[in-house]
């Protein structure tokens, strides 16, 4: 490999970029555009439940368990009904996604020391955002029900009144249960996957478009000495825009990094010349510039938000979804992103992760090797 030409390559990929301000926007505005917009539009926190009551009941017993749903943030009231076609009008209008009817003997039962009903309806057509409300619903529910046991106690002459069980949660990394603390970090992942193969699928298919490939054929250049060349530039790019990408994350989202700064970087340079090489792949494989962009977006939008374990746990995937996994590398800078964030994980917890990256950027650049290698000679 001669350096020189490696170094010439990279100098004219850097003039082009630099003439070409599309390139330039393209490298640096998009990657900020979309942590902006996703980040700020993607979440997976369920609060403010718009809530309908019907209280046929009317007493304080009443009131008093319907402000217990009001007076948790978890629930906005959206107003009174007199009927279940009222609830069933505020349901479709999507008015309300929940409806809480009190019964006429509520209180009456209460008193007597019977079990009291109540009835929540429930608007299951998001079924993930239903099961979070109902368990809101259960939470308040038992609240008012421990008090309750303990005014009736307290009734009945015994001075002090003990819980036999209580569980205690600790919440670790994360304490305040912000999606976000999550879900940023593993956007920042996404997004470099896609920008970075798509930023290096127009590279060589360019020149292809352009005839400067063959110009190129004439010169004693490897192959794999042009794609060093076109690596470098967009490396450099591409660590640029993992820097602006936390900085983001830090000062607009405030989402903490508990972990290494410099290993954060450290696995990005990992993870880059695999996402590049494939944008480069595509560009090798499809001579077009239009082809090879759509290409590398799907070979790396749709498996990196929907394989990489981002959105979706991958323990819960079938057995074959999470083996093909693994050829997603958003999927390890995804978990080491995360660890690094949220537990503040050393180099030490991050080696398999990490060996998955080296293994994917090899394979990829030893195959764009090969197949440059067959398009020169074809």
């Amino acid at each position: 490999m001669n350096f020189q030409r490696v170094f010439a390559i990279i100098r004219k990929e850097f003039v082009h970029i630099i003439r070409d301000p599309r390139s330039l926007a393209m490298a640096i505005a998009m990657p900020v555009l979309l942590i902006f917009l996703f980040g700020s539009s993607l979440s997976l926190d369920v609060d403010k439940v718009p809530l309908v009551i019907w209280d046929q009941n009317r007493t304080s017993d009443s009131r008093e368990f319907i402000g217990r749903f009001t007076g948790s943030r978890y629930f906005l009231l959206s107003g009174y009904v007199n009927s279940y076609e009222e609830i069933e009008q505020s349901i479709d209008k999507r008015e309300a996604m929940l409806a809480l009817i009190i019964p006429t003997d509520f209180s009456r039962k209460l008193e007597t020391g019977r079990k009291a009903d109540a009835q929540l309806i429930v608007d299951g057509s998001d079924s993930n955002t239903a099961t979070i409300a109902i368990g809101y619903a259960k939470t308040v529910t038992d609240s008012y029900t421990s008090s309750l046991m303990l005014k009736t106690a307290q009734r009945q002459g015994e001075k002090k009144v003990g819980i036999p069980l209580e569980a205690k949660p600790r919440i670790w990394f994360n304490q305040n249960m912000q999606a976000k603390n999550y879900i940023i970090p593993g956007l920042i992942a996404v997004i470099m996957m896609v920008i970075a193969a798509l930023l290096t699928s127009l590279t060589i298919a360019r020149e292809w478009e352009n005839g400067t490939m063959e110009q190129l054929l004439t010169t004693p250049l490897q192959p794999r000495e042009l794609i060093l060349g076109k690596l470098v530039p967009y490396f450099a790019i591409g660590m640029f825009d993992v820097l602006l990408a936390v900085l983001i994350g830090e000062l607009l989202f405030q989402v903490p990094l508990r972990g290494n700064g410099a290993l954060v970087f450290c696995m990005a340079a990992l993870f880059l010349p695999g996402a590049l090489t494939m944008g480069m792949l595509a560009g090798i494989i499809t001579r077009s510039q239009l082809v090879a962009s759509q290409l590398a977006m799907v070979l790396t939008f749709l498996p990196s938000f929907l394989l990489s374990g981002f959105m979706y746990s991958i323990a819960n995937m079938p057995p074959f979804l999470q083996g093909l996994t693994y050829v997603v590398p958003a999927r390890f800078f995804v978990a080491i992103l995360k660890r690094i964030y949220l537990k503040g994980a050393g180099l030490e917890m991050l080696i398999m992760e990490a060996v998955g990256l080296l293994v994917f950027a090899v394979v990829l650049i030893v195959v764009a090797n090969i197949k440059l290698k067959k398009s020169w000679c074809s």
